[in-house]
């Protein structure tokens, strides 16, 4: 069963006088296991579509299928309930407090799901090993280069073990050598432990990385093929 199913999914941006399509009928299905980028120029619609698959935006038209379940027939608190327990969020900005160190920013998502203290102290600190940082778990963000924050950022993704990790931009703000640390972290995740990661970026040596690469423009897929079948640039 795929983790992501869409069909027919269409965003459509109503600014007063002028609509923005967004989204054009799009269909797209993610399984298990799969490692995905998404390129594509701005305002092509790849950040659009991570918003609707995170659940952060609700579609215009169409149907969003997340592990079998229709999303149009969930209420808001088990849509909240998918996001806090089934997806993993990373972002370019890492979006971490700045007056909370890195363990404490790691178990953020564990106190929205109701995860008991000691529990959430053991799971942060199983995720932070996870991706080498036990080291600087009591050191907040101002003390950590942009490469620790992030993460420390997807440390915080893997906590209630999703099923599905978003990436938007996830080395936008990073350096060369810090990038390729990321998505080296990423390919591990996947590989190692099977986690799905669903990616954005506009760097064709980011989306290297995945094993799939869809093509985004005007809002339609121009292609979805394997990466080594992708021609990117």
């Amino acid at each position: 069963m795929p983790v992501v199913r869409v069909e027919g999914l269409t965003k459509i941006y109503d600014l007063g006088e002028q609509k923005v399509l967004a989204l054009d009928h799009i269909d797209l299905s993610l399984m298990p296991g799969e490692f995905v980028a998404v390129m594509g120029p701005s305002g092509s619609g790849k950040s659009t579509l991570m918003h609707l698959v995170g659940l952060l935006d609700r579609p215009t038209e169409g149907r969003y299928f997340f592990e079998g379940r229709d999303i149009v027939e969930l209420s808001s608190d088990e849509l909240a309930d998918i996001r806090s327990r089934r997806l993993g969020f990373v972002f370019q900005s890492y979006n971490l407090l700045a007056r909370t160190n890195a363990i404490e920013n790691v178990e953020l998502p564990m106190i929205y799901a109701g995860v008991p203290d000691a529990e959430r102290r053991k799971r942060a600190l199983e995720a932070l090993d996870a991706v080498n940082l036990t080291h600087v778990a009591h050191h907040h963000p101002n003390q950590l280069s942009g490469g620790q924050q992030q993460r420390v950022a997807i440390a915080r993704s893997l906590v209630n073990n999703p099923s599905l990790i978003l990436a938007d931009e996830p080395t936008g703000a990073l350096d060369t050598k810090s990038s390729q640390d990321v998505m080296q972290l990423f390919r591990e995740l996947n590989e190692q432990r099977g986690i799905t990661i669903f990616l954005v970026t506009h760097e064709p040596d980011v989306a290297a990385n995945a094993k799939r690469i869809v093509t985004f423009r005007d809002g339609h897929i121009l292609s979805d093929v394997p990466v080594e079948k992708a021609v990117v640039s």
